[in-house]
């Protein structure tokens, strides 16, 4: 008798209990539908555009469509002005999440489902009324809208497309926009919102399969890549069809991109660039873009956080070894091996490159095809088109170097002029790596000393004339 009231009275307990547990999750919930009901623009801005900072693929070049006349806005180059970080993020974009609510667990992101964040959302009519008040004042000339996944990809990807449609349509804004695809959406959604959007980009997330089931359990390298060959696809057919009709919609005019996150798993450097290099030949991307690892989250998976911060040198050298594959004529076999699989830390590829390769070296400028003149350090490719077409008119001397940008403190080591160095110098390695730190050829003093710090919308930045010139040499010659 007295163990049968004794469970009676657990079970009263536990009837009781959950009774609780079931009201205060409903008060937790009307508490959350309160907050977001109250929750100003203001602050959702706050909110989301703080959100999306650690997302880097924010570029607006490569388009020139033209506005009618009759809407707000373009997308000639001369229309769209870039303004930059520190550490060279273009903030000429208002760069903003569509939600910061997100059913994954990704180990790496501040956004993750299992933390402990404030969420919130826009709806389509509050992204058109922030784009356009904020190009009416000027203070940006384009869109760069991204999102966690809410609820599902589908979802998702539907009221970003509304978003981007009443945009185009209602508010008659024909600026840039730079919009996510979002993995594992429907085909036909991420088709017709690349009819709306000047470049779409899927993020690769992380260089390898295997790094992405580590800390991204909910993505997969096949959902990311199929979004991926469909824009691909969706802009060869579109090419076809505006050469046979002029005014046929555009599909993703800029091209695609994507980006990789840097240093939360082992890859090499080695691996990183082979990877971007397979998707320049694979998938025609523009660009790819790398983000240094920021330690946001606590987890056995991540690395183990160091005083150091973010690896912002690796990334700068990668950024640089992107542009020689871009632009230069180099593999990525060239640059980096399996037997040496990272960068330098004190030298660029290129004057890596030519430090280890003296045999191809000096190189005279007025007899160098142009693909070699491009593998001299401190020789940028305008810089070689411009050597190209003045020795046509003459012999060149160090002197006209020097007046079309060549940087002769790194190229005098590589190049002859009718024969003849700048310098008697000694093609050893040792000797010219000794004579170019001499020469004060190190890491710039801005990324060695730089710390880890985002722009908002908020803050109240002063530029300055080194921070800005670093990013000029940044994008100069190499």
């Amino acid at each position: 008798m007295f163990a049968y009231i004794m469970e009676v009275y657990r079970t009263n307990v536990c009837i009781c209990y959950i009774a609780q547990m079931q009201t205060l999750v409903f008060e937790v919930y009307k508490m959350n539908m309160r907050i977001q009901e109250s929750m100003s623009m203001y602050e959702k801005l706050n909110i989301l555009t703080d959100a999306a900072k650690y997302d880097v693929a924010c570029t607006s070049s490569g388009t020139a469509r033209k506005g009618d006349g009759t809407g707000m806005g373009n997308c000639e180059r001369s229309g769209i002005c870039h303004s930059f970080s520190a550490d060279g993020r273009c903030i000429s974009l208002l760069k903003i999440l569509f939600t910061n609510e997100c059913i994954y667990d990704c180990k790496y992101c501040i956004n993750r489902r299992s933390n402990d964040v404030v969420r919130t959302s826009f709806t389509p009519d509050e992204v058109c009324a922030l784009t356009m008040e904020f190009y009416r004042r000027n203070y940006i000339e384009g869109l760069f809208l991204s999102s966690g996944i809410l609820k599902s990809p589908d979802y998702t990807m539907e009221l970003i497309y509304a978003a981007l449609y009443k945009l185009r349509t209602e508010c008659s804004f024909q600026g840039y926009i730079h919009v996510k695809a979002i993995p594992g959406a429907n085909q036909e959604l991420v088709r017709k919102t690349g009819f709306l959007a000047d470049r779409m980009s899927v993020n690769l997330e992380l260089p390898t399969a295997e790094g992405l089931k580590l800390l991204a359990p909910n993505k997969t390298r096949k959902n990311i890549l199929t979004p991926m060959r469909l824009v691909q696809n969706r802009m060869a057919e579109n090419k076809q069809e505006l050469a046979l009709y002029r005014n046929a919609p555009r599909f993703v005019p800029a091209g695609q991109s994507t980006q990789m996150i840097i240093g939360a798993t082992p890859e090499k450097d080695y691996q990183i660039i082979q990877v971007a290099e397979s998707l320049y030949q694979k998938f025609e991307l523009k660009r790819v873009f790398y983000s240094a690892f920021v330690h946001v989250n606590e987890d056995k998976a991540l690395p183990a956080r160091t005083d150091e911060g973010p690896p912002l040198l690796r990334e700068h050298r990668l950024y640089q070894a992107d542009w020689l594959l871009r632009y230069y004529h180099f593999q990525a076999s060239e640059l980096l091996s399996e037997e040496n699989p990272n960068f330098n830390v004190v030298f660029d590829p290129k004057c890596n490159w030519a430090l280890k390769n003296l045999g191809q070296f000096p190189v005279e400028i007025n007899r160098a095809d142009y693909k070699m003149l491009l593998r001299v350090p401190g020789l940028g490719y305008k810089s070689a088109v411009r050597i190209v077409k003045a020795r046509r008119l003459g012999v060149l001397d160090f002197q006209d170097l020097k007046k079309m940008g060549v940087v002769l403190k790194r190229a005098m080591y590589f190049i002859t002029c009718s024969g003849k160095m700048l310098y008697p110098t000694r093609l050893e390695e040792d000797y010219i790596t000794r004579n170019l730190l001499d020469a004060g050829e190190r890491l710039p003093e801005e990324l060695r000393n730089m710390g880890y710090r985002q722009l908002s919308l908020f803050d109240d930045v002063r530029f300055t004339e080194d921070g800005l010139s670093w990013k000029a040499r940044a994008g100069g010659a190499v």
